[in-house]
């Protein structure tokens, strides 16, 4: 219930009092931290750019657009060259769009926090141009670069020399249960690199990996047989024996006996890409395979629902965002028109 009187509180009030929100939401599980984190900096972003001492109910939808595109002109900091500078966008499409996501829950909320009497987002009509979407790295793989990447895994996996040479030299089985983690079950990255191994469990003779998504949600996701076969190798022989007091419940580990963090990830799918035949190889991120995941699913009709559930998300709406075009994929589902299947061809002439 919305409060009956408005409180005449700053911008800067008001996001501090929001960040401060968001963070107890991530303490008690209903926020993931990251999650927290991105709203809370996209939040102060936006008192900086709008101004941090004037009374947010003051703010209309012109206001509102200026901070937008101020933000879109905002130099990218987290770039390592320069933007040219020029009336072009500095920010990408992607992150305006998120930028815009964070605001829009920051004057939700702000309504029924009795901060606003309206929320001036319902005026805004501006936004991101995409230009052509994602980025190549961050789509889903075709079939043939997806068969390249998991062959080259499942030769690191059988070619592993199991207790020979020096232990960092031994890492085939731990990079080919990563590369067929992210490709089979489609994880976020961050839920791959917080797995541990109590996470992975046998029920009915199915081996299920309970993942610890987003806002305190779990899902147990039943492995593919060759999945868990490799995890299996692995546990029994690949992961590095720790000494005490080091990561002793993380899956995946440096041959030090640390958990692996985001990075670490992606130079293992870019080790597996390097023995992938170059007319097959085409470089991809963790998101990139996630894509890959739900496409492929979905493409082999897989029920919409059970894709839904396998990823993560909380309705359908999200994951159609996930389904990138195959090529070749109209052409297939035309040969096989369920309403023409009883229709005869025309004979030939004699």
């Amino acid at each position: 219930m919305r409060p009956s009187e408005v409180q005449r509180l700053t911008v800067g009030e008001t996001v501090d009092r929001y960040a401060e929100m968001v963070r107890a939401k991530s303490s008690t599980g209903a926020l993931a931290p990251g999650t927290a984190e991105v709203y809370a900096r996209d939040v102060h972003t936006f008192a900086e750019l709008a101004g941090p001492v004037r009374v947010l109910d003051d703010l209309d939808g012109a206001d509102v657009e200026e901070v937008l595109l101020r933000f879109a002109r905002k130099p990218d900091g987290r770039r390592s060259r320069p933007v040219p500078s020029g009336p072009g966008p500095a920010q990408s499409a992607s992150s305006q769009a998120r930028f815009r996501r964070s605001v829009s829950a920051f004057f939700q909320y702000a309504v029924v926090a009795g901060w606003v009497q309206l929320n001036p987002m319902q005026a805004v009509t501006l936004r991101p141009k995409v230009r052509g979407g994602l980025r190549p790295e961050r789509r889903a793989l075709t079939t043939e670069q997806a068969e390249g990447l998991l062959g080259a895994a499942q030769e690191l996996v059988v070619r592993e020399p199991r207790g020979q040479g020096r232990a960092d030299q031994r890492t085939g089985l731990r990079d080919g249960l990563i590369v067929l983690l992210l490709a089979a079950v489609g994880p976020r990255v961050s839920e791959l690199t917080s797995a541990d191994v109590e996470h992975f469990f046998v029920n009915a003779g199915t081996r299920y990996w309970r993942i610890f998504g987003k806002g305190g949600r779990t899902r147990d996701v039943p492995l593919p047989h060759p999945v868990a076969l490799v995890l299996d190798a692995y546990l029994g022989e690949g992961r590095p024996a720790l000494d005490r007091g080091r990561e002793p419940k993380a899956l995946l580990l440096s041959w030090r006996g640390r958990r692996l963090a985001r990075g670490d990830v992606q130079a293992v799918i870019d080790r597996v890409l390097a023995r992938v035949d170059p007319e097959r190889r085409r470089s991809v991120t963790p998101h990139g395979l996630r894509h890959t995941t739900a496409t492929h699913l979905l493409a082999a009709a897989t029920d919409m629902d059970a894709v839904r559930r396998v990823l993560g998300h909380a309705d359908l709406s999200t994951l159609g965002r996930y389904r990138d075009e195959l090529p070749g994929e109209l052409e297939a589902a035309m040969r096989v028109h369920p309403l023409l299947g009883s229709v005869a061809p025309p004979e030939a002439p004699s």
